[in-house]
């Protein structure tokens, strides 16, 4: 199956209280048996997510949430996992059972929405029952049982549910014929058989722009640049290694650097990757990640950017370390952050945790552009992207 990376796809998040009819209404979209129906109240515990292609927008993630609604100890924990739901959600459909109406409940998720500016639709469920009711905020009547209204909730979402304007991974920076190199490390830490995912991304890119890419590892990259491409892409812990072969008119740039100015945190990065100097003995930074792995002896997250910041500084931090879904709600107690790229995280969660930190007054960073402050090579290495940062 063709399958796109779940960063890639619109977030849909289906929300309500218990019984409205939420994952009736996943089921109706996306025509099949996607969440477990029944009439039993608190049925969806944890949410669950549905990939899908769902035209005109092509690929997108649907989100079924637990009963916003449930008044148990752990319907608390349940109703807390569905607010978590919020930071990764580009469109929020708030699922109303039409024979009840709105309350309180539905109310204050409206509220939540528009706080965090998430679009919504109100979609009034059930509405082959006698004794329905709309309300004046009205979006959309529907039933999963005669699919009435489920075409045009579609085409609604199809209108509104348009992802945020991203910044392009690399296409902008080239041309058709334009020769790439991307430096790929071959290591211990590189998944066997497979490029990891923000290197498969750019290639594709570079492909789909009709530019011509060259995939080496360091020790081949001299004989590579006998013929002087447009661009050399590099893997970020091999920064060091790379600048010192790429001459100075070759514009540089690295994987974790693309991603996050097209994740939109690329000025915010390299404003605190300043803050590396001024680490002292005993400050605590946080190292997160956005997704979980099996981590190697040298592995880059755990390793090696704490090394390379105790060679640079010469002091000795604390490390502390998230990864997947977990981030610290409380920041205040770290001195910097350092993120991954982000491959795995649509753009709205990645934007959550920028604003967290930025809200919380800690500069944050991330691996490529640390790395390459580390280096010596920074402004080199975010010259292609003046105009973002100006």
């Amino acid at each position: 199956m063709n399958k796109s990376p779940n960063s890639h796809r619109l977030h849909i998040g289906i929300f309500g209280r218990q019984n409205a009819g939420k994952s009736s209404l996943i089921n109706a979209i996306t025509n099949q048996d996607a969440a477990v129906v029944s009439d039993v109240k608190g049925t969806t515990t944890d949410p669950v997510f549905k990939p899908m292609e769902l035209l005109p927008i092509g690929p997108v993630m649907l989100i079924d949430t637990p009963g916003i609604d449930d008044t148990t100890e752990l319907g608390e924990k349940r109703i807390s996992r569905t607010q978590k739901i919020l930071r990764r959600t580009d469109l929020a459909l708030l699922a109303v059972d039409s024979t009840v109406g709105m309350n309180e409940d539905d109310q204050r998720m409206i509220e939540l929405f528009t706080k965090k500016g998430i679009s919504y639709l109100i979609i009034y469920t059930k509405s082959d029952l006698p004794n329905t009711r709309a309300g004046e905020q009205y979006s959309l009547a529907v039933s999963a049982v005669t699919g009435e209204g489920i075409h045009e909730l579609k085409e609604k979402i199809a209108e509104i549910g348009k992802l945020e304007e991203e910044f392009p991974l690399v296409a902008d920076l080239l041309t058709t014929g334009d020769v790439v190199v991307l430096v790929v490390p071959i290591d211990s830490s590189a998944p066997k058989g497979r490029l990891i995912l923000p290197q498969q991304q750019v290639l594709r890119d570079v492909i789909d722009m009709g530019a011509v890419a060259i995939v080496c590892q360091p020790a081949q990259l001299d004989e590579v640049l006998k013929t002087p491409p447009k661009l050399v892409i590099a893997d970020s812990q091999v920064f060091g290694q790379v600048a010192k072969i790429v001459p100075s008119h070759i514009p540089l740039t690295s994987f974790s650097i693309l991603m996050a100015r097209y994740k939109g945190v690329l000025k915010e990065a390299v404003q605190g990757a300043a803050n590396i100097s001024e680490i002292k003995t005993g400050d605590k930074i946080l190292i997160a990640e956005g997704c979980t792995h099996h981590r190697q002896c040298d592995d880059i997250g755990t390793v090696k950017i704490p090394k390379w910041i105790e060679e640079k500084t010469g002091e000795r931090p604390t490390f502390e370390f998230s990864s997947g879904g977990d981030f610290p709600h409380d920041l205040t107690p770290y001195k910097l952050i350092i993120h991954c790229g982000s491959c795995m995280q649509n753009t709205r969660e990645m934007q959550h945790r920028k604003n967290a930190a930025i809200n919380a007054g800690i500069p944050i960073t991330n691996y490529g552009i640390a790395i390459s402050y580390i280096h010596g090579i920074l402004d080199r290495i975010i010259a292609p992207f003046a105009e973002v940062l100006k």
